[in-house]
């Protein structure tokens, strides 16, 4: 067994294949309903024996109205046949890549509902729908490249010590997606500049401790349910293009500024405001936030101006302090000394409140 530090150190040491839950997916995709009439979705990091997100989209093809359902994997799926138990095995040691793509499921049960055992049914009396991959599997591969520029949504986990890589392809094909990843990947050089020009932002749930099913080689786990070991990951939080309602709530603002408790960066003009609760109503220059501020953040209410890690002017901080404690950052003098800050998104009110 082991706490969700080790859980995190898994993920840096890119040991990170975990597979979602079905309640946590159905928490977040019910928000995004009316994007997928008519459309194609791909599930390019979900290996179709265990994805819950193609089980989702599978049992809520035809209410959502979907064209197309494809699922894609790597070789060496690791809990094969544990969660879905779809697709027969010949051979516990074949797990080379599959590739499933539904076109149709039919109600086999004439009640309008979409249930695992139609889908079953397909699969099983279907031959052409789950067919081997030539390649790995992996999502860079050409033939995995192929099957991304002919769909319309990415829905997945993908690995996410490889999130960078990731997201950096869906920009450059240019495909709406929904994704699981990590609070902070929105500090990651390659990601905030997107969310900065709201290209990309965050999803409804963000920072969570969520469960993952892990491998059965994994050493790190919080407890075994049916045979499978689960874990917990902290800062876990949906990364979209895909627009939903919360996006746009504006933060309720009843502080008000005074110099006393607001005080001005050394490093950097603006004021600091340790929570995102503390954002003063009557204040229209820059503000230092904490990166939760992007859960809330809603782009009709504010600006945001760029990051810490990119705007601080640590010349400043080298003269007045001389040793670092650390990269770059914003300060503020406290009783005299100077005190290094969380990172902060720096933000400006776009209307008066």
């Amino acid at each position: 067994m082991a706490r969700n530090k080790s859980l995190n150190a898994a993920i840096k040491a890119r040991k990170d294949e975990f597979y979602t839950l079905l309640p946590d997916i159905e928490n977040e995709l019910r928000y995004y309903k009316k994007h997928f009439r008519g459309k194609s979705v791909l599930c390019n990091c979900d290996d179709p024996y265990e994805s819950n997100f193609f089980k989702y989209f599978a049992m809520n093809f035809n209410q959502l109205g979907l064209k197309k359902l494809t699922a894609t994997c790597y070789n060496g799926s690791p809990i094969a046949g544990k969660e879905l138990q779809l697709f027969p095995i010949d051979d516990e040691s074949d797990r080379t890549a599959w590739k499933i793509e539904i076109t149709e499921v039919a109600d086999m049960n004439g009640d309008g509902a979409t249930n695992l055992s139609d889908v079953e049914y397909l699969i099983r009396n279907n031959k052409n729908v789950l067919t081997r991959l030539k390649c790995n599997g992996d999502f860079r591969s050409d033939e995995c490249v192929a099957l991304l520029k002919e769909t319309d949504i990415v829905v997945t986990n993908p690995p996410f010590s490889l999130f960078r890589e990731y997201v950096a392809q869906l920009m450059e094909y240019g495909k709406k997606f929904l994704i699981i990843g990590n609070q902070n990947n929105i500090t990651y050089k390659e990601i905030f500049p997107l969310l900065m020009s709201n290209k990309i932002w965050l999803g409804v749930n963000c920072n969570k401790t969520l469960e993952f099913k892990m491998p059965d080689t994994y050493e790190y786990w919080n407890r075994i349910e049916d045979g499978v070991k689960i874990g917990k990951v902290s800062g876990i939080t949906w990364f979209t293009n895909l627009d939903h309602d919360k996006r746009h709530d504006e933060i309720d603002l009843c502080k008000r500024y005074t110099p006393e408790e607001y005080p001005v960066y050394v490093n950097y003009d603006a004021i600091e405001v340790g929570f995102v609760s503390d954002i003063p109503c009557d204040y229209n220059g820059v503000m230092g936030v904490p990166i939760t501020f992007m859960h809330k953040y809603c782009p009709e209410q504010f600006e945001i101006i760029g990051i810490g890690l990119e705007l601080a002017d640590m010349n400043i901080i080298r003269e007045k302090k001389g040793k670092l404690d650390g990269g770059p950052r914003l300060y503020i003098s406290k009783n005299g000394e100077l005190t290094r800050m969380y990172e902060r998104v720096l933000i400006r009110k776009k209307k008066n409140d």
